[in-house]
Order: C-alpha cells, then sequence, then structure tokens
C-alpha cells in the first residue's frame, strides 16, 4: 500500500485547527503528525486547505440514483463511491420498512459488496430503519409494511445476519422494550423512530437499552395533550435524558437554523452527530426520483434540496451530502468548524464503539481523511490509506 505525506495541511482536531502540519500515513494508518522523515513516500500538498477526518454517515439510504434497498451489490457500490467524493469516508448502509424476504436480500448484497468496495466509503454494518413503527408517524415509510416487533421476526433476522450494527423502532409498541433488551444483549444499537411515546414510554426505552434519537425531531412526537393533560413527547424527553445521544440532518431544510442551535445548546457537541438520511437522488440533479426500490418505490420530486411526496405536503428524504451538512452546521448554527467536523466524525464513531480507530486525526487511526477549502467544498478523499477521490499524489 502507497506511503504518503500530507504537507501544508490546516489540520482539524477535536479541539482546534493546527496550520501548517504534516501528515504520514502507512498502510492504511495514520503513523505521524508533526515533522519526520519518511522515505519513499508520495507527496500531497493541501495548499493550505483543512485536512479532516472522514466524515461517518450513521443513517444513509442512497446516493448516485441508488437506493440500498435495490438489494444488488453494485447499488451498494455506487452509493458508497458518490458519498466518497462528499468527504464520506465510512456509512451505515439504512433500509426501509418492508417485508422480512427483502430486508434478507438486502444483507446478502451489503454482505457481497462489503468484500469488493475498495472504491467508497467502508462499510460499518446496516441499520434496519423499521418496521416496527407507529403508523401515526410513517413520515415516507411505507405503511403496508408497518407493524409490531414479532420476536420471530427479529430474532429471525438477526440470526441471519452478523452485519446488523443498529436498529431502529418505536418504543412505545407491544414488544418494542423486550426488542430493545434482545438488541443490547446482542451488541445492536437500539434507536428511537418513527414514535409517539411520551416521556415515561422513552424512560422505560432507555431502560431497555435505546441510546439515540433516530433524525431527530423527524417523525416523532412532541409536547401533546390527552384528556386536556399536557404530556412531555420524545422531543422533550431526548433533551432531558443526558443518555440518549441525536441524529441530526443538518441539510438546513428539515431543521431551521433556531432548532439546529437549540440541539447544539441543550445536548452538546458530545451527543451530536450529522447524518444525511440521503435516498438515491443525493449527488443528482433535481427532478423526479423514487424513494426505496426501484420495484416498490415511493415516487418523490426533489426541489429545494429536499425530496418531497409528489403533492408536496411533506419531505419525503433528504439528498443532503456530508460536506453540505458541515458547513450547514457552522453557517447556520454558528457551531465552529472543528466542532461541526467532530460531529460528523469522531461522535458517530464513538455513537458506534469504533472511536479507537475512527473519527479523528490521530496515530494509529485508520488513514480516513478528507481534504476540502473554507466552502466545505472536498478536493480529495482517502479511505484508510487508499484515493479514492480527488488530486494525484506528486512523487517524492
Amino acid at each position: 500500500m502507497a506511503r504518503y505525506i500530507l504537507t501544508n495541511a490546516r489540520i482539524i482536531t477535536p479541539f482546534r485547527i493546527l496550520d501548517g502540519g504534516n501528515v504520514y500515513v502507512e498502510d492504511g494508518k495514520i503513523v505521524h503528525v508533526g515533522e519526520t522523515d519518511m522515505a519513499d513516500a508520495q507527496v500531497i500538498d493541501a495548499g493550505g486547505c483543512y485536512l479532516s477526518p472522514g466524515f461517518i454517515d450513521l443513517h444513509v439510504h442512497g446516493g448516485g440514483g441508488a437506493d440500498f434497498m435495490d438489494g444488488t451489490p453494485e447499488a451498494f457500490l455506487t452509493i458508497a463511491e458518490t458519498h466518497a467524493r462528499y468527504g464520506t469516508t465510512a456509512l451505515v448502509p439504512t433500509t426501509l420498512t418492508a417485508e422480512t424476504d427483502d430486508l434478507l436480500a438486502t444483507l446478502d448484497a451489503y454482505t457481497a459488496a462489503r468484500r469488493v468496495n475498495t472504491r467508497g466509503a467502508a462499510f460499518l454494518g446496516m441499520h434496519l430503519e423499521g418496521p416496527y413503527f407507529a403508523l401515526s408517524q410513517r413520515g415516507a415509510q411505507d405503511p403496508r409494511y408497518i407493524r409490531n416487533p414479532d420476536p420471530a421476526e427479529y430474532q429471525r433476522i438477526l440470526d441471519y445476519s452478523p452485519d446488523i450494527v443498529r436498529w431502529s423502532a418505536a418504543p412505545e409498541l407491544p414488544g418494542a422494550l423486550a426488542f430493545g433488551r434482545c438488541l443490547k444483549e446482542r451488541g445492536v444499537l437500539a434507536a428511537l423512530a418513527h414514535t409517539d411515546a411520551v416521556y415515561d414510554e422513552v424512560v422505560a426505552a432507555v431502560e431497555s437499552g435505546y441510546s439515540l434519537a433516530t433524525h431527530f425531531y423527524s417523525a416523532m412526537s412532541g409536547v401533546m395533550r390527552r384528556n386536556a393533560f399536557r404530556y412531555a413527547g420524545v422531543i422533550e424527553s431526548v433533551y432531558l435524558l443526558d443518555e440518549i445521544d441525536v441524529e441530526v440532518i443538518a441539510d438546513g431544510v428539515h431543521l431551521p437554523a433556531p432548532l439546529l442551535k437549540l440541539i447544539y445548546k441543550v445536548k452538546g457537541i458530545d451527543r451530536i452527530a450529522l447524518i444525511t438520511d440521503a435516498m438515491r437522488a443525493a449527488g443528482m440533479p433535481p427532478g423526479e426520483s423514487i424513494l426505496g426500490s426501484e420495484k416498490n418505490g415511493l415516487r418523490v420530486i426533489v426541489e429545494d434540496g429536499v425530496a418531497k411526496l409528489p403533492d408536496r405536503t411533506s419531505f419525503a428524504g433528504s439528498v443532503a451530502t456530508a460536506n453540505r451538512l458541515v458547513r450547514t452546521f457552522r453557517d447556520l448554527a454558528a457551531v465552529p468548524l472543528h466542532e461541526a467536523v467532530r460531529a460528523a466524525s469522531l461522535t458517530p464513531a464513538r455513537i458506534m464503539g469504533i472511536d479507537t480507530r475512527k473519527g479523528s486525526i490521530a496515530v494509529g487511526k485508520d488513514a480516513d481523511l478528507v481534504l476540502f477549502d473554507e466552502n466545505i467544498d472536498v478536493r480529495w478523499t482517502m479511505v484508510e490509506g487508499r484515493v479514492v477521490f480527488g488530486g494525484r499524489a506528486h512523487g517524492a
């Protein structure tokens, strides 16, 4: 594997930005940060641009015209290569609500694609989003496939594939707490999603293993009245419970500036993971597209930087890329750049339990690196020591 010296870079750490630094890469790892000699290395002159840890996307459905629910290795590879162009170096492929057989086929496609994925973002394991959701908070999820947790079904799916690393569900459903405990026992991250829960139900969920709020604010309850009494919904509960991390679609459309600022102020940067939640139209021109598989997905319109239902009554998915998230979080929420990057790298790595090897520029970690300018336009992407997008190094 090639050896690299990255010079003249503004290195983004979790705590500050170091001007004019060097980073040395060998055998896919960061081996030194600072000044040293390394013979026979290729030199990459950053030209004063920012050198960032690669972005880690915990929730993504598609991009480049493909969706993971297409169920083919080719779709997985297309999505991985598309998002690498925008700085994503690792991602968690995400499903939609579907029949069990379709979910199993998608898991098979993941296994096949992972073996040959050398030109795009690395795969971290699968995220099953649904089908255990509240119909009242289904969003753009297909109601035909929404159902309550069934131990026979989810045990079969978990037994089928070791590649499931997270699963999103509504914790107030019958059987959802037992489901959360099962996921925790198997080392799978349980997340709250598409839910109408109230505070006591969220507390019970946390006690049963749920620790992440999937696309915070989207498809979840806020303060409500029942029989004239007010109850805190999932949104208020997540703010109150420090144990819960949040995913944020910081595309500037799903959440306006005041809400981004509120999340940052209350939850803090260590609890925020920026996600794209992108569907197949990410990285593609505006126009008509499909949410979900080409076989039985939902037709949508992409305009104004977001996917909408054809009648334009609701959003139907994000078309964000990771660099857009960082730019928006910095500019709309007034978050310092190194903290916006942290929310797209180290915090997601910590949530997934991989922060000892990914998420920051540090000796011994994977050489997942991104070079970008002041506008967060990506010039170059490296995944585990392989340059997968951007300019060529020049000889040492």
